[in-house]
């Protein structure tokens, strides 16, 4: 490790940055798939349910 360029150690942050971004996103975009499944599930049990869930749910 201590022979290495600065360079290299820079790329590999700059990778482990990215993929961090990267799953964030896919959590976040999983998330609202999740939660707009769930709505449109509710909606179609019952119009109370879905009132009461968009109450919970944030407005993004």
């Amino acid at each position: 490790m201590v022979n290495e360029e600065v360079g290299s150690k820079l790329v590999r942050l700059l990778y482990f940055v990215g993929a961090g971004v990267i799953c964030t996103k896919g959590i976040n975009l999983w998330r609202d798939h999740e939660q707009k499944a769930a709505l449109k599930a509710a909606e179609a049990s019952s119009p109370a349910q879905t009132a009461m869930l968009n109450a919970v749910v944030p407005k993004s």
